[in-house]
């Protein structure tokens, strides 16, 4: 898995930082209080950047304190983006679906994620967040890679693949609140990329798929399934 320079370091759950050209982002920071990151990572110390799939808890649980500590641009659907403004996130830079925008140095395009999105209040309230999305992302070095978020398989993966080409795929198998590795292979049929890194499983109990059984799923289709550890780099 050829990044080309960047390096890419699973936090655990769907929680991603991306280091390339200087700048870090990170995507749907559930950091400090995510379970499968390591104590060592639960210290943000630089983000330039936040990308947040949708508002769910566990994407975006540590959203709120990272943006007030270190003022990164929030991209984000824009009903999501407006609701981290009200709670004082300083820079936000909301998007929708088939929108594409340059931050911190990579050509971010928001695209179809099959998921709910309502966002928790500290009161239990639940609000309507936009909708789920999930990022193709450009790297300056022309690596093309993509963050499903919480989604199910659907069939318009195939036009990401044809119109975008990601190499690299991040994609949900635990199963219950996303996919399982049975849909995330049938995902990989669609999206043809060279690696996909499985992602959302783990953390809970209930969340049962795992990187052996995609392994033994995707089998020949010429795909190489990339199974990081929590605080694991690549690149």
């Amino acid at each position: 898995m050829d990044l080309k320079g960047a390096k890419l370091t699973w936090l655990g759950h769907a929680t991603f930082r991306l280091e390339t050209a200087g700048h870090t982002i990170l995507i749907d920071p559930w950091v400090m209080g995510n379970p499968s990151c390591p104590d060592h990572e639960k210290k943000v110390k630089k983000v330039d950047a936040m990308l947040c799939t949708h508002g769910h808890f566990d994407h975006i649980g540590d959203a709120v304190a990272i943006a007030k500590q270190h003022n990164p641009v929030v991209v984000g659907i824009f009903e999501l983006a407006t609701w981290m403004q009200k709670k004082g996130a300083q820079e936000i830079s909301p998007m929708n679906k088939g929108g594409s925008q340059t931050v911190a140095g990579i050509r971010v395009t928001m695209v179809h994620a099959d998921h709910s999105c309502g966002i928790q209040e500290d009161d239990g309230t639940i609000i309507y967040g936009g909708e789920a999305c999930g990022y193709v992302i450009e790297l300056e070095s022309g690596v093309k890679l993509y963050h499903a978020g919480d989604t199910n398989v659907f069939g318009d993966m195939h036009i990401i693949h044809e119109l975008y080409k990601p190499e690299i795929v991040m994609l949900p198998i635990g199963d219950l609140f996303t996919m399982s590795p049975k849909e995330a292979t049938y995902a990989c049929t669609l999206l043809r990329p060279k690696a996909v890194i499985p992602m959302h499983w783990g953390t809970f109990p209930a969340l049962t798929g795992t990187p052996k059984e995609l392994k033994r799923m995707v089998g020949d289709l010429g795909c190489e399934v990339v199974e990081m550890k929590p605080g694991h780099t690549m690149g």
